[in-house]
């Protein structure tokens, strides 16, 4: 009888640390453990990020991080964490969370637009992805990367196309460089090449011009002609006196610094700089802005026309009134002239 109520008593305490057992598995493995309200939570994890690293982001969606850290431990995820941007679906228990932050790297869209620097581009990239503002544009400045691919300081702008792009959040600066030159070595196909050659112009050049088409007119249908307006200029030999180079080369100037040019004046006009096309002949040296693609592709396709002048049209804002005579020129520029100064709008 004695030893029955032992045997018993010793088959309770088993069930009890069974049922104890089941209880702690179930709560360290099985039972959701997130915290938060929203569908999807995301967790980036740094380049060498340290498991309290992980776990500073981890507690605050995690309605019990110290089961969470059973787990980890228990699957040796703290001597093995990767870098990037990991999903935690609502609902997760501990062993889901920790399969996804482990092997689940999720792609993102980097955007960016029409940037009007290397030190603009490297800042809107840095906000998106791990890599530094400073170390972007270390990479996008590097000499020895520049040279080996045909760059200069003047026309490393031109190998960032505007757009959108898959990438890995975790991406360093060199990779998005090396992805950049990729994605514009494929834009530059032969077809794209051919034109190119066809209307006398090197990929740089292109690209120079596209960028005063550009901030000429931001209207994709108007842009052809306008490219086409400098290519008779650059055809007669003509200066392209583009007011938008004029802008540019007085950004550079100290003068000119955290000021807004809203009216190009004669004062403009007298800057000394290469990319003052009203004083040298020619393209300047480089880009003066990011232009779109349809720019580009502008510049490619430009309209053949006889047109030597355009001025902004004051009664349709954004287009442009086309002239073959400098005297026609000078009557639309002057209408134009007129509207900005009913618009106080003096410099």
């Amino acid at each position: 009888m004695y030893i029955k109520k032992i045997l018993l008593a010793i088959v309770f305490i088993g069930l009890a640390i069974a049922a104890y057992f089941a209880y702690y598995v179930y709560n360290v493995m099985i039972d959701s453990n997130t915290a938060f309200n929203n569908d999807t939570a995301y967790v980036y994890v740094p380049t060498n990020a340290t498991y309290d690293d992980v776990r500073q982001q981890l507690e605050p969606l995690l309605k019990d991080i110290n089961t969470f850290d059973v787990l980890a431990k228990q699957k040796k995820y703290a001597s093995n964490i990767k870098a990037g941007r990991f999903a935690i679906t609502k609902g997760m228990n501990n062993n889901d969370i920790i399969n996804s932050i482990r092997s689940r790297n999720l792609p993102m869209t980097l955007s960016f637009n029409n940037q009007e620097s290397l030190e603009k581009l490297a800042g809107r990239v840095s906000a998106q992805i791990e890599a530094d503002s400073v170390s972007l544009l270390k990479a996008m400045k590097d000499t020895l990367f520049l040279s080996k691919y045909g760059f200069s300081n003047a026309t490393a702008l031109g190998m960032y196309l505007p757009n959108s792009y898959e990438f890995f959040w975790n991406t360093s600066a060199e990779q998005f460089r090396e992805r950049m030159l990729k994605e514009y070595n494929r834009f530059w196909t032969d077809a794209r090449k051919a034109k190119a050659n066809d209307i006398g112009l090197t990929r740089d050049q292109v690209i120079a011009l596209a960028s005063i088409v550009y901030e000429e007119s931001k209207q994709a249908s108007e842009q052809p002609r306008i490219a086409g307006v400098y290519m008779n200029r650059i055809r007669i030999g003509m200066p392209l006196q583009a007011d938008p180079t004029l802008k540019f080369a007085a950004y550079q100037l100290p003068e000119y610094k955290d000021t807004v040019i809203k009216r190009v004046l004669n004062i403009h006009k007298d800057i000394v700089s290469p990319y003052n096309t009203y004083k040298n002949l020619g393209l300047p040296p480089g880009l003066i802005a990011m232009p779109d693609i349809s720019a580009i592709d502008a510049v490619l396709n430009y309209e053949k026309h006889q047109y030597l002048y355009f001025a902004a049209d004051a009664k349709r804002f954004g287009f442009h009134k086309f002239a073959k005579t400098l005297s026609q020129h000078n009557v639309n520029a002057r209408e134009y002239q007129r509207y900005l100064s009913s618009q106080g709008i003096n410099r």
